[in-house]
């Protein structure tokens, strides 16, 4: 298992052992960061390929609807901030939606828009639950590797005003998303 994480701060508490990647914010880093991860843990642990890592993609997000709090392991992602429309008008296919495997039935936004905007959160919660700036990008590059990817995500604020106060919450939300994590290795 290959843990992804946006910040060390989000991952602040991830059980030790894990092996853990600080892929930085937003989709590009994300993106290159968790590819070329796989692609070293194939080499390091002598793999027969990337479909044998699986990777957990743990880390904040804003929520979307009021009430929503907690964990959610979304069942389908989307980049939310990509001309999809339009490049599709001019004949161009593109993906910017993944279904995951096994999710709890939410739907999770990723865009490199950190969403503290009321107005952007309107019109993203037509569409989702949540949303965060890596989910999508790292989904995205393990469907690409044909690896194995589960994204487990906690509410941290409202994406409005309220994310401003995210550095006053993330400790809270590592803890929980290690918790997470360990009850997944049978460490807790």
């Amino acid at each position: 298992m290959l843990v992804v994480s946006a910040t060390a701060s989000e991952a602040a508490h991830l059980p030790d052992g894990v092996e853990t990647l600080i892929c930085g914010i937003g989709k590009v880093d994300a993106a290159a960061a968790t590819t070329a991860a796989v692609l070293r843990a194939v080499e390091r642990t002598g793999a027969d390929g990337p479909g044998d890592i699986t990777v957990v993609n743990v880390g904040t997000a804003g929520a979307l609807h009021d009430g929503h709090s907690g964990l959610y392991i979304p069942s389908a992602v989307t980049n939310h901030d990509i001309s999809s429309e339009a490049l599709r008008a001019l004949g161009y296919p593109l993906v910017d939606r993944i279904a995951l495997p096994d999710g709890d039935g939410s739907v999770l936004a990723t865009g490199d828009t950190f969403v503290s905007d009321p107005a952007v959160r309107a019109r993203l919660a037509q569409d989702a639950d949540l949303v965060d700036m890596e989910g999508f990008a790292v989904a995205r590059a393990c469907t690409l590797l044909g690896t194995p990817v589960r994204l487990v995500k906690y509410v941290s604020d409202d994406a409005d005003e309220s994310a401003m106060d995210w550095l006053d919450r993330v400790d809270h939300c590592a803890r929980e998303l290690g918790t997470w994590v360990a009850g997944r290795l049978g460490a807790v």
